[in-house]
């Protein structure tokens, strides 16, 4: 399969029936085809494994295991390429989705207010009025979404401990692609679980099933060695109570690979204000199952800093990277009142 053997736009071979084909999204199935046909080659993921961390000239300042945790604002790349081999048992990377719009968050707000001003009537009697404000943003468009995030998987595989797992976070739109990469790179044996993170909230198409799952792909660098402690997992209710014994109603059960749980409340205690902010819920069941108390566990795409406040409840320590300087302005406030350091 070549970029050429489709033919041209608009020719009998860009697509079946005569349909164009989208030629880029070509390119993407071409390269990581040739991805895969690299790391076939006996020897070759071997040689991956022993390649020593590349220090990046722009970062003058590298990072110390027994420091504080640390914050970065910056492209991650650079970032990753300077951390030392095997150096964290959990890597969290929570990637834009390649959606090609740019996403902002809405925050809503009650303001108090006269209530003979108008508004509405709360509690005792309080006038307020609700406000609604378009604040933080990021772009989740690439040309070349591929070549952005393979090089990061790369550096993902090289930081892992022997006995260390990667979960990748990303939706329907390319976990397909995803799962063929990753098994290119780790080896298809490491491939651990898909989890499906399940929630039932926001608009509903009526053209098609409503789309209201994430995908969350885990591989171990090492499947004969890898560290999972599923009894340090909280524990979720039965679905069907009536059907197990009174104790083990009590007690509940552990979460399967697909998990209910919902997103951040658009008005609760807990967001955050940034858009793609996930639920400490989901993050802390990761860092329980996947990570030992006095762990460093690294999250590329930080975002809000979820992983940073799961890791932190937890008693493990953690590296956190993004670029978007509003991304860093939340994280300041999240991690006000705890040792951290910003870079």
């Amino acid at each position: 399969l070549t970029r050429e053997s489709l033919g041209p736009p608009g020719s009998e071979r860009a697509g079946i029936g005569g349909v164009d084909r989208d030629h880029a999204e070509v390119d993407h199935v071409c390269s990581i085809l040739q991805v895969m046909s690299l790391h076939a080659t006996p020897g070759l993921r071997q040689c991956r494994r022993v390649e020593p961390a590349r220090y990046a000239e722009d970062v003058t300042e590298q990072w110390d295991q027994a420091g504080p945790n640390q914050v970065y604002q910056a492209d991650n790349l650079p970032i990753l390429r300077s951390l030392p081999d095997a150096a964290f048992r959990l890597i969290y990377l929570d990637p834009p989705f390649n959606t090609g719009r740019a996403r902002r968050a809405e925050r809503v707000r009650g303001v108090p207010t006269d209530p003979a001003e108008g508004g509405r009537l709360g509690f005792r009697g309080r006038g307020y009025a609700v406000t609604r404000e378009m604040t933080l943003a990021y772009d989740d468009r690439f040309g070349d979404y591929w070549d952005f995030l393979e090089p990061r998987l790369v550096e993902a595989w090289r930081l892992l401990a022997d006995d260390g797992t990667l979960y990748l976070h990303l939706d329907y739109r390319e976990v397909h692609y995803a799962k063929v990469l990753l098994d290119a790179l780790f080896g298809p044996e490491c491939f651990i679980n898909e989890i499906i993170w399940a929630y039932d909230f926001g608009s509903r198409t009526r053209k098609r099933w409503p789309t209201k799952h994430d995908n969350i792909l885990v591989y171990a660098k090492n499947p004969d060695a890898y560290y999972f402690d599923a009894a340090a997992v909280d524990r979720e209710p039965y679905m069907a109570p009536g059907l197990v014994t009174p104790e083990k109603a009590a007690l509940g059960k552990l979460p399967t690979d697909t998990w209910w749980h919902t997103i951040v409340s658009p008005t609760g205690k807990e967001r955050t204000g940034y858009p793609t902010q996930k639920p400490v819920g989901v993050l802390r069941r990761i860092v329980q199952a996947s990570s030992r108390p006095g762990d460093w566990v690294l999250a590329a795409f930080a975002g809000s800093g979820t992983t940073g406040a799961a890791a932190q409840a937890l008693d493990r320590r953690f590296v956190l990277i993004d670029e978007n300087p509003e991304a860093h302005e939340v994280m300041r406030k999240r991690f006000a009142t705890h040792t951290v350091d910003f870079r």
